[in-house]
C-alpha cells in the first residue's frame, strides 16, 4: 500500500501547489508519522476505537495527525479487499469476487447485515431520518459482511444509512443477479432475508422465523372500582 499512498500524497501536494515541484523527492520536513505508524494507527482505530487524543498521546503527535492519517490508510484499505484463506496472494475486492470464488471452490456463504453507531446529523440536513435505525433506536450506518463457512471474512460492503433494510441493501449490490448467474452458490441467511430466500429457495436458506407467542384467552378481574365512561362501577356488596 506504500506506493498507493505515495502517489495519493504526490498528487494532493501538487494540486496544493499548481505546478510541479521544484526540489528532488525526499527534500523539506520530515512525516511525524511514517507510512508504517500509519496504518498501525488506522488498525487500531478500526478494531478497538481507541479514542484518537489516546493515540495523539503515545505517538507524541497532535490529535489531528492521527485523524488524518486514519482519513488517508482507509480507503488503500478497503481498496485492497480481503485475502483469500489459504491464498494470500488473491484478493476478494467485490461481491462478484466472492461469487466466483465460491462457485469455483464449492464454498458455502454466510451472510448477515451489521449496524455501527454513528453521529446524529445536524438538523435540517437532507437524509437525516436515514439514519434513524428503528431496531437499535440510535442512529447507525449498515454494512453486509459475507463470510465462509469458518467465520472467515470474504466481503464487507454494501454501506447503507441505517434505516434501510438488510435485505434491501444486499438487492441494491445486484446480488440476485449473481445468484441467478452462480446458480450453483450457496448461501445460509437469518430471518432477515427470508425473502431472499423465497426468491432462490435451491440456493438460499434462511433461518426459521421465531414463533410468537399467543396472546392468552385469560382475562384478569375486572378491578371493582374501575372507571367507566358513566362512572365508577360499584365495589363488591357485602353478602359477596
Amino acid at each position: 500500500m506504500a506506493e498507493a499512498w505515495m502517489a495519493a500524497e504526490e498528487g494532493r501536494l501538487h494540486k496544493r501547489r499548481g505546478r510541479s515541484r521544484l526540489r528532488a523527492a525526499g527534500a523539506g520536513p520530515n512525516h511525524q508519522l511514517v507510512f508504517t505508524d500509519r496504518v498501525i494507527t488506522t488498525l487500531v482505530v478500526l478494531r478497538f476505537q481507541l479514542p484518537h487524543a489516546a493515540l495523539a498521546l503515545l505517538y507524541g503527535v497532535d490529535r489531528s495527525t492521527i485523524t488524518w492519517a486514519v482519513h488517508e490508510v482507509r480507503p488503500l484499505l478497503a481498496a485492497r479487499g480481503f485475502a483469500v484463506p489459504g491464498h494470500g496472494d488473491r484478493r476478494l475486492r467485490t461481491l462478484a469476487d466472492v461469487f466466483a470464488y465460491a462457485a469455483a471452490e464449492d464454498v458455502e456463504l454466510r451472510l448477515d447485515g451489521t449496524e455501527v453507531r454513528v453521529r446524529r446529523h445536524r438538523a435540517n440536513k437532507p437524509g437525516r431520518r436515514a439514519y434513524a435505525s428503528g431496531k437499535m433506536r440510535q442512529n447507525t450506518k449498515k454494512a453486509t459482511v459475507v463470510t465462509d463457512g469458518q467465520g472467515r471474512t470474504l466481503w464487507a460492503g454494501a454501506f447503507r444509512p441505517g434505516r434501510m433494510h438488510d435485505q434491501t441493501a444486499v438487492k441494491t449490490e445486484g446480488i440476485c443477479e449473481l445468484f441467478e448467474q452462480y446458480p450453483q452458490v450457496r448461501a445460509k441467511v437469518d430471518a432477515g432475508y427470508r425473502g431472499l430466500a423465497k426468491q432462490f429457495p435451491d440456493q438460499v436458506q434462511a433461518s426459521p422465523q421465531p414463533a410468537r407467542r399467543r396472546p392468552s384467552n385469560r382475562h384478569k378481574p375486572r378491578n371493582p372500582h374501575h372507571w367507566t365512561p358513566k362512572g365508577y362501577l360499584p365495589g363488591p356488596s357485602p353478602e359477596s
